[in-house]
């Protein structure tokens, strides 16, 4: 009779390491936000800080961990209060049981935190310093690395995705929710924003680039404009544009032929059209008028 050989499955498998962060920051750091196509943890080791995740604001606490998953547009603040000591590990995991991280977060157990613990060990001990550059995702080998330690890391992490997947529950997203925190974020993001469109209004801006360039989606970006300007993302964007174009034609130094080029139109009656609808008359009738003023 032959030996039979069980399979062990992985329910749960972590291919790729992206990057390994140890945080000490300020009270009032600030990290505007970002999407990635990978899931990203952040654990808080001490202190407080608020996080936006998408359309909600939370105030994670010391020992709460939340998962950002894929595309999941995020951002963090300091509360200008404590510094806090904040852990970040970013990787990848196609397995379909990491649906059961999407929108949650956890207060870690004592053998969930030495998981934590022992993620960062095997990590120092595998990869070179800095842990602390928020922009240095590079994770470099050292040439002396400890026998087996990438593979410990790995062990570590899948078991505390384990750990917390077998509990069945999460924190109540209500118990962190935080309204202050996702006005900060939407304050921060429309700032951004109008910055960028200030800085491009000598081109043609589409929605798509805008919401590609802040790892936002077009809805969330128009829900935020009607909310706070109500006016829509383009229609903010034409009338940024002809505001400047007005202080152009009031400067007197190009006509009107040269200021449809800088500004991006691609006709001098594209220009025209937009300058009316906007304004309410013709761009030679707004000369008019202001020369009339001066004199």
């Amino acid at each position: 009779m032959g030996i039979i050989k069980t399979p062990l499955k992985n329910v749960i498998d972590v291919t790729h390491l992206i990057s390994l962060h140890y945080f000490e920051f300020a009270n009032d750091f600030i990290f505007e936000g970002e999407a990635h196509d990978y899931w990203e943890l952040l654990y808080v080791d001490k202190g407080e800080i608020e996080v936006t995740a998408d359309s909600q604001g939370f105030v994670l606490k010391q020992g709460d961990i939340i998962f950002h998953k894929p595309n999941e547009f995020h951002s963090v603040w300091a509360n200008r209060k404590i510094g806090p000591n904040v852990i970040v590990v970013c990787f990848e995991c196609i397995s379909p049981a990491m649906k059961l991280f999407e929108n949650k977060l956890f207060c870690l157990n004592d053998q969930e935190r030495n998981m934590i613990a022992g993620i960062l060990k095997h990590g120092f001990a595998t990869y070179r310093p800095p842990f602390d550059h928020p922009r240095v995702h590079d994770l470099i080998e050292w040439d002396d690395a400890p026998f087996g330690s990438e593979q410990l890391l790995r062990i570590q992490l899948e078991s505390l995705l384990l750990s917390l997947a077998s509990r069945g529950e999460s924190l109540p997203q209500s118990n962190r929710l935080s309204g202050a925190a996702m006005e900060r974020g939407e304050d921060e993001l429309l700032k951004r924003t109008l910055a960028y469109m200030e800085e491009q209004l000598h081109s043609n801006l589409t929605l798509e680039e805008l919401c590609a360039r802040f790892h936002v989606n077009q809805s969330r970006l128009s829900d935020l404009f009607k909310k706070r300007l109500d006016m829509s993302v383009m229609k903010t964007y034409k009338n940024m544009k002809i505001e400047r174009v007005k202080l152009v034609i009031r400067e007197e130094q190009s006509n009107f032929t040269e200021i449809a080029e800088q500004f991006g139109y691609n006709s001098i009656h594209t220009f025209s059209r937009h300058f009316k609808t906007t304004v309410g008359m013709s761009p030679t009738e707004y000369a008019k008028t202001v020369k009339a003023r001066v004199h």
